[in-house]
């Protein structure tokens, strides 16, 4: 990511950005706006309304608001667009790079449900066979360190292949059609390129690395609405128990909710993993790794202490 890419979230704007936090604490909370992806515990709790009963009695509406992967996700979230949302382990490393006004407040451990496609008839059939392949993936998502990590495995460096940065709706048409050789990607799109686009996996990103996702917030929302947000992450956590033991009915509501073919989300439920819990000292530390090889690699601009984005309540 370039650096005037970065200068989007610098301090100038979240300082801008604090106002309406400000405003909305004196004038009191009305709404509380969530981020979300067509995967995952969010989509869950969105179907089941659960956050909506819960507020309900605190007169406090939720808005759920649409994209397509992390980093536009934490760039509203920082900018005061978004209060909460759920994103990979990479898009909180380039936010916190570029000053990001974001705070880690929960965290949920990957063992599934994200790798390196190729199409079923490619001579791709190693790591090492990706070397001068045209790989497409979003830059600054977690699908980006899952790559860099599979190419450490095999001995390859970034510029041994060619990035073909794309979103992952753009991403699906151009690995059907042969416009790249691979594609990292996560859930569903994943499930999507093995379904419906005749991908095969190449590997599984638990094969290569330890990988999270992870809860944040806007720090000036969490720090003004302690309790708020607490009672969000517990919504969650509510939902992700019924998830993990009502796997064949997540299917069916994440296909209801996102439109996405029922096959396709039976795939993506059956592996995934919807466990949330606070941010270790354990995740802390494989978080901190990532960020240090995207530094290493020159992908953002300064090194970074993860433990200094993880909340830590101002009241309670």
């Amino acid at each position: 990511m370039k650096r005037r890419d970065f200068l989007k979230l610098s301090v100038g704007t979240t300082a801008i950005a604090a106002f309406p936090f400000q405003a909305r604490a004196q004038a009191g909370l009305k709404e509380i706006r969530i981020g979300y992806q067509k995967t995952g515990v969010l989509v869950i709790a969105r179907q089941q309304a659960l956050l909506e009963k819960h507020f309900a009695t605190k007169q406090i509406g939720i808005k759920w608001i649409e994209f397509t992967s992390g980093p536009p996700l934490l760039e509203a979230m920082s900018t005061g667009s978004v209060d909460f949302g759920a994103v990979g382990d990479t898009p909180p490393i380039f936010a916190q790079a570029a000053n990001a006004n974001i705070v880690y407040v929960a965290g949920s451990p990957i063992t599934n449900g994200q790798g390196i496609l190729v199409p079923a008839n490619s001579t791709i059939q190693t790591i090492a066979d990706l070397k001068g392949k045209r790989i497409g993936f979003a830059k600054g998502t977690s699908a980006h360190n899952v790559l860099i990590a599979t190419l450490e495995k095999a001995g390859l460096t970034y510029a041994d292949i060619t990035p073909v940065y794309l979103s992952p709706p753009d991403a699906g048409p151009a690995f059907a059609n042969g416009s790249i050789e691979a594609w990292a990607i996560w859930d569903p799109y994943f499930a999507i390129g093995e379904k419906r686009q005749n991908g095969r996996i190449l590997i599984n990103a638990y094969e290569v690395a330890k990988t999270n996702s992870f809860y944040l917030a806007n720090r000036d929302f969490a720090n003004a609405n302690v309790q708020h947000t607490r009672d969000v992450i517990k919504g969650l956590a509510e939902a992700a128990r019924w998830a993990e033991a009502n796997r064949a009915e997540v299917a069916a509501a994440l296909a209801a909710v996102t439109g996405v073919p029922i096959e396709v989300q039976v795939v993506a439920a059956n592996r995934a993993s919807f466990a949330i819990g606070p941010v270790t000292d354990g995740i802390v530390d494989t978080q901190q790794a990532v960020a240090d090889r995207f530094f290493k690699l020159g992908l953002i601009p300064k090194p970074i202490v993860v433990r200094d984005a993880v909340w830590k309540p101002v009241q309670t």
